[in-house]
This record gives structure tokens, C-alpha cells and sequence, in this order.
């Protein structure tokens, strides 16, 4: 199989030293990138920042902010057999960057946001025979908010955890497919990306 997975945080920028983003260590993604190249499957990882090292025989591209993400997504999904959505994108960009570091006025400032766009529903409506597993981090109605994003944004799994999952090296989480809902154990984050490739792995044999 061919297989795109995304990871990591984005950031998006109000100056040249300050931006946008979230406390996502990129590990799940990574790891699951490094269990689908140990299983035969070609790799492709599209990556934000991070410290995580790139898993060995998977090709990386590295992005910084959600617009360049949607770039690299968009331009290898055509060749791709399933997607493993583990990125924290930024849902919001600043609607100007400055040029220059912001200077400290001691008044208050407004930021206006725009809406960054939405990749994971961008695959939803552009795919033909790929699978799509996306994450739903929830901490309130966190089922109710799963199952919604798994029928607006036509995707095959939703993988269901919390805040407290940031910057872990564990996991609890629950899946959501057409066939209902899994409770999956708590496990490292390792054996975590190997389950998910499995699962991918069982939704392309169901097509």
C-alpha cells in the first residue's frame, strides 16, 4: 500500500518570531509512519515542526504552517491508498504577518484570524478509492463531536482522545467506523501507530 501520513503541530505566524500553535509533539505520526514502512508499505510523511527524528526509509516533507500542509497533502493524495491524518493543524492564521517583531506598546491589540483550510474534509470530498483515518480531539461531547466529523468529513475511521494525550508517550483512545465504536486499551504511543496501520491496513481490504 501506499500510504500518507501527517504529524505534528503547524505555526502560523504574526511576526517573525512569535506565531500560532499547539502543544502536538508529532509522535503518534511518526511512529505510525515507521510501523507502516516496517510493514512493506511506501511511506510518505508530511511533517510540522518537531523534534521527532525521521523514521528511516519513509520520505519526509517538512511544512511549517496549515496552507503548506494542505500543499504537500494535496499533491501526493492522488498516489496514495490510505491517509493517517495525525496532524494538530491550526485551525485559524493570522489575517496579517508583520514583517518586523511586534513591539511591546503596553496597550492591548486585537488579532483578526481567518480559517485555514480544512484537509481533511478537502480529502473527504476528493476521494475515489483511498481510505481516510482522521483524529477527533475532544474534550467535551467527545462521541457526539467524533461521529460528526466522521460523516461530515466522509472519512472510514475517527480516532477519538483527549488534551491529555499532548505531548505523552501513552495513549487511550477510541475508534469510531461503520461499524461502531472500539475501545482500544491504553498503550504506548509505538504500539498505538502499529494498531492504526493494521486498521488501515483491514479498511483498504474491505473496499
Amino acid at each position: 500500500m501506499r500510504i500518507l501520513v501527517t504529524a505534528g503541530p503547524t505555526r502560523e505566524f504574526l511576526d517573525p518570531v512569535r506565531f500560532l500553535s499547539n502543544a502536538s509533539s508529532g509522535l503518534t505520526g511518526f511512529l505510525a509512519a515507521q510501523a507502516a514502512q516496517a510493514r512493506g508499505h511506501r511511506v510518505v510523511l508530511v511533517a510540522g515542526p518537531t523534534t521527532c527524528p525521521a523514521p528511516e526509509g519513509v520520505k519526509l516533507v517538512p511544512v511549517v504552517s496549515a496552507r503548506d500542509m494542505h500543499r504537500a497533502v494535496l499533491k501526493a493524495f492522488p498516489e496514495t491508498d490510505a491517509v493517517v491524518m495525525t496532524a494538530a493543524v491550526s485551525d485559524y492564521r493570522p489575517v496579517r504577518t508583520s514583517r518586523h517583531k511586534l513591539k511591546k506598546t503596553g496597550a492591548g491589540q486585537m488579532l483578526e484570524l481567518a480559517p485555514n483550510p480544512d484537509i481533511l474534509a478537502d480529502l473527504g470530498r476528493r476521494k475515489k478509492h483511498q481510505i481516510l483515518i482522521g483524529f477527533a480531539l475532544e474534550d467535551r461531547r467527545a462521541e457526539s463531536n467524533a461521529i460528526d466529523k466522521f460523516r461530515r468529513k466522509n472519512l472510514d475511521a475517527v480516532i477519538l482522545n483527549s488534551p491529555a494525550a499532548l505531548g505523552r508517550r501513552t495513549n487511550r483512545v477510541r475508534v469510531y467506523t461503520r461499524d461502531g465504536w472500539q475501545q482500544w486499551p491504553a498503550m504506548s504511543k509505538q504500539r498505538l501507530g502499529e494498531k492504526i496501520i493494521r486498521l488501515a491496513e483491514r479498511l483498504c481490504c474491505a473496499l
